[in-house]
Parts: C-alpha cells; sequence; structure tokens
C-alpha cells in the first residue's frame, strides 16, 4: 500500500513499533467517548494494529487503514479508514486529542475521499457518526458531504458506556458530486482583483449601450459580493438590466457573476448577448478571464444566450437545499463558463 500525502500529513502503513503512539489515544476515555472501541488494554492495541497490516498488505486491497503523521515533525497523530467492502463504501477517522481544533480529521476524510473517487471509482461514499459528536459531524460538511439519516437507538455502544444503544447520524457523497467540490475549488483560485469600483468606461455597441445604476458594495454578513448593476438601454428606452458580481466562491457556482433579464416585448432580439459582451470590458478591469453563467435547465433562452457567446456548458447539477434557487422551486441548473480573454 502505497502512503499518501497531503498538505500537512502523511497517511502510511501501520508498522508494529506504533504501538505507544496509537495507544496514546487508544487507550484514553475521552479520546475515545464516541467510537465503539476502547478505552484499550494493550492487547486491544496490539491487535488493531496487526488486522491494519494484514489489511493493507493484500494485492487487492478492500480495507485502507492509515496511520496517519505529521510532515513536520513525524509524529504520529491518529488514524483513518475506507472500507469498501459491503453495500456503501464508508471512511472514518480518529485524531489524538492533543491535536483536535486543527483541520486535521477534514485533511485526512479530503484524501480518503480523493482516494475512493478518483483511484477506485465509486460512486457512492458514506460516514457515520454519534448524534452527540458534533466535532465529527462538522468535519463531514466541511467534506461537502450531506445529512442523510438520523437513527434512534442505532448503534450498539460498548460496555460501559452508560447507554445501551445511541443514536447515530449518517452522511455521504456522490462521485458527482465531488466532482462538483473539485470545480468550484477551481474557480475559487481564478483572478480577481477588488480594490474598489471602476470609473465604468463607455459600453456602447452605437445601439446599445448601458448605464451603471448602481455599485453594490456587497454584505460580507449575508455573504453577498461586490456588484455592478446596468440598465440596457436603446435610444432612450431602457430594455432590460444585466450585471456582474464580483468574486469566485462555492455560492456562486450555483449563481454564477453574469446574470441578465431583458423586458418581455424586447426579447429575441439578441439584447442580452450584446448586453454582456458590453460588460465584458468592465470584468477584464477587475482581472477576471472566466465568468459563470447559470440557467434553469427549462430555460432555453438563456441557454441560447450562452450559446452565441461561446459558452461551455460545463455540467448539468442537482441545486443544494440551502440555495435559495432550491428554496423557489428549481432543482436542477446548467453551468456554463464564459472565458473574456
Amino acid at each position: 500500500m502505497k502512503s499518501i500525502e497531503t498538505a500537512r500529513l502523511i497517511l502510511r502503513k501501520f508498522k508494529e513499533d506504533d504501538f505507544e503512539a496509537v495507544h496514546s489515544y487508544a487507550s484514553s476515555a475521552e479520546n475515545t467517548t464516541y467510537m465503539l472501541f476502547g478505552p484499550n488494554d494493550d492487547e486491544d492495541t496490539r491487535a488493531f494494529i496487526k488486522r491494519s497490516i494484514a489489511s493493507t498488505s493484500k494485492d487487492n486491497i478492500t480495507n485502507y487503514s492509515f496511520a496517519v503523521v505529521l510532515k513536520e515533525t513525524g509524529n504520529l497523530i491518529g488514524a483513518c479508514d475506507l472500507h469498501m467492502e459491503g453495500h456503501t463504501p464508508e471512511v472514518g477517522w480518529l485524531v489524538h486529542i492533543d491535536y483536535w481544533g486543527k483541520g486535521y480529521a477534514t485533511e485526512m476524510g479530503r484524501a480518503l475521499l480523493k482516494l475512493g473517487f478518483e483511484e477506485h471509482n465509486l460512486r457512492r461514499i458514506i460516514a457515520r457518526c454519534d448524534v452527540e459528536n458534533v466535532g465529527s459531524s462538522r468535519v463531514m460538511e466541511k467534506l461537502g458531504m450531506r445529512r442523510e439519516g438520523l437513527f434512534r437507538e442505532y448503534r450498539r455502544t460498548r460496555p460501559g458506556s452508560g447507554k445501551l444503544y445511541r443514536d447515530e447520524l449518517c452522511y455521504a457523497i456522490l462521485k458527482e458530486e465531488w466532482d462538483v467540490l473539485k470545480e468550484v475549488d477551481y474557480y475559487n483560485t481564478l483572478p480577481c482583483k477588488f480594490d474598489g469600483f471602476i470609473t465604468v468606461p463607455t459600453l456602447s455597441d452605437g445601439e446599445l449601450f448601458l448605464v451603471c445604476t448602481e455599485k453594490y458594495p456587497g454584505d460580507t454578513e449575508k455573504d453577498y459580493v461586490p456588484a455592478y448593476i446596468f440598465a440596457v438601454c436603446k435610444g432612450g428606452e431602457q430594455v432590460g438590466k444585466v450585471s456582474l458580481r464580483l468574486d469566485y466562491n462555492h455560492k456562486l457556482y450555483y449563481y454564477g457573476q453574469v446574470g441578465y433579464n431583458i423586458d418581455e416585448a424586447h426579447r429575441g432580439k439578441g439584447y442580452a448577448t450584446r448586453a454582456c459582451q458590453l460588460m465584458a470590458p468592465v470584468a477584464k478591469a477587475h482581472g477576471m478571464e472566466k465568468l459563470l453563467i447559470t440557467n434553469n435547465v427549462t430555460n432555453t433562452a438563456s441557454a441560447r444566450v450562452c450559446e452565441k457567446l461561446n459558452a461551455r456548458l460545463v455540467r448539468m447539477i442537482r441545486l443544494p437545499e440551502w440555495t435559495s434557487l432550491y428554496q423557489e422551486g428549481q432543482r436542477y441548473v446548467n453551468i456554463y463558463e464564459w472565458s473574456i480573454t
């Protein structure tokens, strides 16, 4: 089994001389409060290490068990695993209490999901935790996993824990959702400079022209980003609006940086496409090179605008329930990437 490196960690095969480091957390009642094992005695820990070495010494590994060490110090700080036997593959992790609150579990979890989805082509991966294990459930959410169920008195607890059964939470993520998270990470790396709004130049193609009606500064509490709002005008008449949002983040993956709405009486004349093209220099002035445009899968008119802009269809995607679009009744949107370089 090959090791996996992340930004701060090395996930490697267990060794027999890992005993002291493993036993320091596996024998701790506080560290194993929400686990189905522990606190371990010496024999329990040695048996765990032996099983882990055996499971990762096969030619075709179905259950990965990693010792996790810090790159900086070489200290073993916990363990994580990917079990692929059974109906649904599952990931899990445990971090020594001395290293809680530093994001190591999230780093482990992301490495495990990458292993499952990208090397084993898994379709779906779950993770489970005790309902009171808030730290672990937060890690699952940070990994982009969805809470799928709360199971009452589902897990039988270890002897001496005070309860015979405990409630369990189940989270899951699909390969499609993992791919989306990678795309979001990619778009978050794209350039966007905002040191303040620019003085908008004349934006006209000789017939249509844009008038900046608002420079919205954003609202950090509501997670709203800075934006320009333009009236689309022809002659002395306003025929619609276009907008430009100045940021890349996980929410704008679903909403896009570009919005447009042409008044019904003026639709079908190509005004939305031309207005977007007129607005492109403003995006370029803020260092932006690619803009996302999203539309409802039933909105064929908006899709045609994207096609006329030579925007690339990235994917059709299921909307997360937290989006206002979902709450308004939409379920799927198209994600287009428009290159303005």
